[in-house]
């Protein structure tokens, strides 16, 4: 006897078709006015601080605003009853975002002015990957991951080598400027070596003696060349793994054209979560 689905299962069934599925024109459709709506949102917090705007239509703000909280409180609550595994959406990256991007409004009834919180809404448009329908360039996003968490350990090393260089260099300039040239304290010292090396140079302290502008000079030429070292150990890294087969290094993420699930098995032809046929 053929199982009979119940009206619950059967509405689960659609509204995974419509938030999930990417490849249909409900889906496409859903996705377009769920990031009409972030825009319109991140659009809104940013006039309320703009104090004649404000002024003039803050309550028509607010009430725009809570109507895009509700939307977005509904779509996550459906997200979560649409998928067989709840728990993996909730803690997961997108459910996060999307869990704190409904958060500040709610905030607002025991925190006063935490409706501006809701800018973090803006992190929601990482769905635009979603709506343009690019999970092609996953694989793509996941070697760039990859490349990142193997060189880890060369990129920490290198950033202690760095502050190493800053304190040393700093506490010279100390030594050699003095507190009448702005240089107060060697923890004042050393933010300006960092401020030097990174070339940013604000200009609120510099050094005024012949000895102190050769040290920052090498500095500033050293800024280059350590600007430049963590984007070669990350290429190196690429290349490499692009050598071994870059992604298939992660288990073998195969995403679903239609969903986006990733981490199905090698030989898998159809979706575990959704059921569409992968792509080979």
């Amino acid at each position: 006897m053929e199982n009979v689905k119940s009206k619950f299962d059967i509405f689960r069934q659609k509204v995974h078709i419509i938030i999930y599925g990417t490849n249909t024109m409900p889906g496409k459709l859903f996705d377009l006015v769920l990031l009409g709506l972030i825009l319109l949102s991140v659009l809104m917090v940013m006039l309320e601080t703009v104090d004649f705007v404000n002024d003039r239509f803050h309550n028509i703000l607010i009430i725009c605003e809570w109507i895009i909280t509700i939307f977005f409180t509904i779509e996550y609550i459906l997200r979560i009853i649409s998928i067989r595994k709840p728990f993996e959406y909730i803690f997961s990256f997108y459910g996060i975002i999307d869990f704190i991007a409904i958060l500040p409004m709610y905030l607002s009834f025991f925190l006063g002015g935490a409706q501006v919180l809701a800018v973090v809404r803006a992190l929601r448009l990482l769905r635009l990957f979603r709506v343009l329908n690019l999970v092609s360039f996953m694989g793509q996003a996941s070697q760039l991951r990859l490349a990142l968490k193997t060189s880890r350990i060369k990129i920490m090393v290198f950033i202690y080598f760095v502050l190493v260089v800053c304190i040393l260099l700093g506490s010279l300039m100390y030594v050699i400027e003095g507190e009448e040239s702005g240089f107060k304290s060697i923890p004042v010292s050393i933010y300006w070596c960092i401020v030097t090396l990174t070339t940013v140079g604000y200009g609120d302290i510099h050094p005024v003696t012949p000895l102190g502008q050769v040290v920052a000079s090498f500095i500033m030429i050293l800024g280059y060349g350590i600007i430049a070292v963590p984007t070669g150990i990350v290429t190196a890294e690429l290349a490499q793994n692009k050598r071994k087969g870059g992604i298939f290094l992660l288990g073998n993420q195969n995403p679903c054209p239609s969903c986006g699930e990733q981490d199905h098995m090698e030989k898998a032809d159809f979706c575990y979560n959704c059921g569409n046929k992968l792509k080979k």
